[in-house]
């Protein structure tokens, strides 16, 4: 059966939707927060202001489902997405993607291959933009797993350049979106949100203001606009043969860095480090910075620090707060981790598990244990809520109500510091003499920023050539 085209009832334009957006957007970001160990979400300052001007959002696209999820929970932004039809017709996902105000695109290999046309879908996002609001769109075309961005279409540029030519007055802004996943399937990883430098696309660009086509303007405009957000989106990806290479050089970038840099610098930076990192990787001495890096990076973890702090070193307040985290991790999440355990961790197996074998390809791994995790975990704390209230009462029901979810957090927070608790005794000795500690890691660390320094100045005449 033929999957039914959204209508404009599909962007949300009243309060109620506004207000059912919102909530999902909480939702999401509680869920996300959960996924991942940690979010870091870099250049929002810098969009648009979103009282005169319209926005369209455009990221790469490495980890399906996820990717439209982090944007629309932390662009801070009411964000309409451009999704393939078929996803309207899966069961609560296409609820989902209503309220989220996404538009369905019909895409030739989803309908046998036959040419599809899309008017009413570019329709549909130009009102967005008409009316001076956000939507968000994927160049790539595809999600993917590959190592680097794929060679973008032009989707963007002729939406842009179609409303100012149907009377648009607002300025309209692309947005080249860059989303970092450290250990991309992963639980409990990492993931860098960062938003590049916007590119104005206005109404003096267009070959025509009364081309009736306005989506085939002048390939020329269109293709140089692509060129530009192309270039854009790859100074915020990064591309290296495995995930911990990723984290291991973006290490050594901030070892190398001066203070003060942009956003733009640093992107730079990254970028020609895990360029020119297999050039050199089989050196003997590049192999030891290597995994002196790395294991500077573990003791960090170890230590629940990070570079940046040591770099600045840490007040007085701040060491005692990292003596009672610590505590708190023996103490308090230890404990209910034993409670959680039998709960939580076998759901984690089946995640686990049912991420990799029902995944229907590799690149929506992470996805397929985000949604499943989502609505299973929800599923199981209603359920064995609703029991306890119904069999034992409205204490025992409330005690189960209020364990749950932090027995889980416990989970959560022991499975995160598992490199800590497997050198319990170091660990602990090392969080009572933090001081002695930080200060131990401040000198491993100049030593670090020497060794790279001279590695980059040995070798930069035969990588940059």
């Amino acid at each position: 059966m033929e999957t039914p085209k959204p209508t404009t009832l599909a962007v949300p334009t009243s309060r109620r939707s506004f207000l059912a957006y919102r909530i999902l957007r909480r939702l999401l970001r509680f869920a996300t927060r959960i996924f991942f160990r940690n979010i870091e979400v870099v250049g929002r300052e810098s969009l648009p202001n979103p009282q005169n001007s319209a926005v369209i959002f455009c990221g790469n696209h490495p980890n399906s489902l996820l990717d439209p999820v982090l944007i629309t929970a932390w662009s801070g932004r009411i964000v309409h997405f451009a999704a393939k039809a078929p996803l309207f017709s899966v069961p609560i996902l296409g609820v989902l993607l209503r309220i989220m105000g996404a538009v369905a695109i019909r895409r030739r290999q989803d309908h046998g291959g036959g040419k599809q046309s899309n008017e009413d879908a570019f329709r549909e996002l130009e009102n967005v933009l008409l009316e001076g609001r956000a939507m968000g769109i994927f160049p790539e075309g595809i999600s993917h797993d590959e190592s680097q961005l794929v060679p973008l279409k032009t989707g963007a540029a002729r939406i842009a350049l179609a409303t100012n030519a149907h009377g648009g007055t607002l300025p309209i802004y692309l947005v080249p979106v860059g989303l970092v996943y450290f250990t991309r399937h992963r639980f409990r990883s990492s993931v860098l949100v960062q938003f590049g430098e916007p590119i104005l696309v206005d109404g003096s660009l267009a070959s025509t203001k009364n081309n009736t086509n306005a989506y085939d303007d002048n390939e020329s405009v269109v293709r140089s606009i692509t060129d530009t957000l192309d270039e854009r989106l790859r100074g915020l990806t990064i591309n290296a043969e495995t995930w911990e290479h990723v984290w291991v050089l973006d290490g050594v970038r901030r070892l190398y860095q001066p203070e003060g840099i942009d956003l733009s610098e640093r992107a730079r930076l990254a970028r020609l480090f895990n360029s020119s990192y297999p050039k050199v990787a089989k050196e003997a001495d590049v192999v030891a910075l290597y995994d002196a890096v790395r294991a500077y990076l573990l003791r960090l973890s170890a230590d629940s620090l990070d570079d940046a702090l040591i770099a600045r070193g840490l007040a007085p307040l701040e060491i005692a707060m990292h003596v009672c985290a610590h505590l708190t991790l023996l103490f308090i999440s230890l404990p209910l981790f034993l409670v959680g355990a039998p709960i939580f961790l076998p759901i984690g197996l089946t995640l686990k598990l049912g991420g990799i074998f029902v995944a229907p390809r590799s690149d929506t791994v992470a996805s397929t244990k985000f949604v499943l995790g989502f609505l299973g975990i929800g599923c199981l704390y209603l359920g064995l809520s609703a029991w306890a209230f119904l069999t034992h009462g409205t204490w025992v029901g409330l005690l189960v109500a209020l364990t749950i979810p932090a027995s889980g957090g416990a989970v959560i927070h022991v499975i995160a510091r598992m490199h800590a608790l497997r050198h319990l005794a170091k660990s602990t000795i090392r969080i009572f003499t933090l001081r002695r500690e930080i200060r131990d890691l401040r000198e491993e660390r100049r030593q670090l920023v020497h060794r790279v320094a001279e590695l980059v100045d040995k070798y930069r005449d035969s990588v940059l050539h």
